[in-house]
């Protein structure tokens, strides 16, 4: 069973270039440089660590298994592995470099 605290989730979706809304809920958006991307998260108030269930939503949502969700909190995936992830499975995209 996993178990990672809810403030180091927190703290890794930040370091990956997530940033959370400025709303009463806990979402955290991913972005790719200035560029918000379809990629988000919830991160529970009254949670104080995330378990193998909540862990399993997160994944989903991150488009990541539950290995990779782990690396991504413990960073062995930095940030821009895992957007280089995204790209190769199709759930983000980048426009063409100018000129292409």
């Amino acid at each position: 069973m996993s178990v990672v605290k809810t403030k180091e989730l927190e703290s890794a979706l930040v370091g990956k270039g997530f940033r959370q809304d400025n709303t009463h809920h806990r979402f955290f958006w991913l972005f790719d440089g200035e560029k918000k991307t379809s990629v988000k998260t919830y991160v529970s108030h009254g949670v104080r660590e995330y378990g193998d269930e909540l862990l399993d939503k997160v994944k989903k949502q991150l488009g990541l298994t539950k290995p990779q969700l782990l690396d991504l909190i413990a960073c062995p995936m930095t940030e821009h592995d895992y957007l280089e992830h995204l790209l190769n499975i199709g759930r983000i995209r980048r426009p063409p470099a100018h000129g292409e």
